[in-house]
């Protein structure tokens, strides 16, 4: 058994766990090559995860 110093972190909900993709553009350069362009998840911003939310604390007046 393995001891965690840190909790998981979470998968984003955005991706799940797929923050960037290739995309073909279509077509091929003059070598021969598919022309792509790599794009990230806006949520987590290619991270793949997410933070945990913040715990909101009542306050008491």
């Amino acid at each position: 058994m393995t001891h965690r110093t840190r909790p998981r972190s979470r998968i984003c909900a955005n991706c799940d766990g797929f923050a960037s993709v290739a995309v073909t553009l279509g077509g091929r350069n003059r070598h021969g090559h598919l022309r792509t362009i790599t794009a990230h998840c806006p949520a987590c911003h290619g991270t793949g995860t997410t933070t945990r939310p913040a715990v909101r604390q009542a306050v008491s007046v």
